[in-house]
């Protein structure tokens, strides 16, 4: 956790193809593919990587003019690249712009991301094929954005950065540990009083139980007497009537 960052400082597609970078297993096709491969950077790419940035999501029928006329505003350009089909001649969607200067890469860097070029929100990143170690692309499964086979995502990248990732060990001691004890106790203190309420309840209940019974004989005996009187008054008006 001490050496964690959200930005990969090396490429490992393992770790790329995990949201916190702490899988132990490849998950998907993609990665076993680009864990298997043996990729070497293009030598004849020319240029200073560490001048160089990387322009993605662009519109197909977005050009180099274009690309020149929007990101000359933020410093002076060297050369720019639109990666083209070798077949077709068509635009691949991306590009890498050289500067003349690290203040205009990095201006372009923080203020370029996100801008909306010829109605595509377009991503901006440093360049990684020649400066992040162990680089690998997407075609190989690697990469770190876009969706490959089985839909993975990548993460370790600008777009996706690392989550960090949760100490599990802590997590388990604070859910084992004082906490539930507590919440056992309480649970344990509760089931307690409950029982004692059930017993008490049961106690009144039983001692009520005579007094119910008395208060019914006493009702019984008051009705059998009250029907002797009415017999014998019964009898007297008869003997008056004679």
């Amino acid at each position: 956790m001490a050496d964690w960052a959200p930005i990969a400082k090396e490429y490992d597609p393992l770790k790329a193809g995990s949201i916190d970078g702490t899988d132990e297993e490849p998950h998907d096709r993609a990665i076993w593919r680009a864990m298997l491969a043996r990729y070497v950077p293009n030598k004849g790419v020319t240029g200073d990587p560490h001048l160089t940035l990387f322009v993605a999501r662009l519109n197909l029928q977005t050009t180099e003019e274009k690309l020149k006329e929007v990101f000359s505003r933020y410093g002076d350009i060297r050369k720019i690249r639109l990666v083209r089909d070798l077949v077709t001649g068509f635009s691949k969607g991306y590009a890498f712009i050289e500067y003349k200067e690290e203040r205009a890469l990095l201006k372009a860097h923080r203020d370029a991301n996100r801008l909306v070029i010829d109605q595509h929100e377009i991503f901006v990143d440093f360049e990684l094929e020649r400066t992040l170690k162990g680089w690998i692309p997407r075609r190989l499964g690697g990469g770190f954005g876009g969706k490959k086979e089985s839909g993975q995502l990548r993460f370790g990248g600008r777009d996706r950065p690392f989550r960090k990732p949760i100490n599990l060990p802590n997590m388990k001691n604070d859910f084992y540990g004082e906490g539930s004890a507590e919440k056992r106790n309480w649970s344990r203190e509760g089931t307690r009083d409950w029982r004692t309420r059930d017993r008490d309840h049961e106690r009144s209940r039983d001692k009520r139980w005579p007094e119910r019974e008395r208060s019914w004989a006493w009702g019984d005996g008051e009705r059998e007497r009250d029907s002797k009187e009415e017999r014998s008054r019964g009898r007297e008006r008869k003997d008056r009537d004679r």
